[in-house]
């Protein structure tokens, strides 16, 4: 892949982002995710996720199955679809 290619279309970052930040020592999804937030945009790193952890592979040794996943956050507070539904109405 090309330096400039972006791998988290969410957050445009780019392969040379991620590239910089594992040079600096971010040997995981985590601490990139922090970093330059990729992973948490709309898709929640559906799409740069793996990207990313095959390059953390590259560049460490470690095999891709092995990379820990990053944290996900639930939401604060459930909301049942009614709520949504009757617009400004809630439970």
């Amino acid at each position: 892949m090309k330096e400039k290619t972006i791998v988290c279309r969410c957050e445009d970052v780019t392969l040379e982002e991620v590239r910089e930040r594992i040079a600096k020592g971010e040997h995981t999804l985590e601490e990139i995710k922090r970093a330059c937030r990729s992973g948490m945009g709309p898709c929640q790193g559906r799409s740069c996720t793996p990207l990313i952890a095959r390059e953390i592979s590259l560049a460490t040794g470690v095999p891709v199955n092995k990379i820990a996943l990053p944290t996900f956050r639930p939401l604060v507070a459930p909301i049942k679809m009614a709520a949504l539904a009757k617009g400004g109405q809630h439970d």
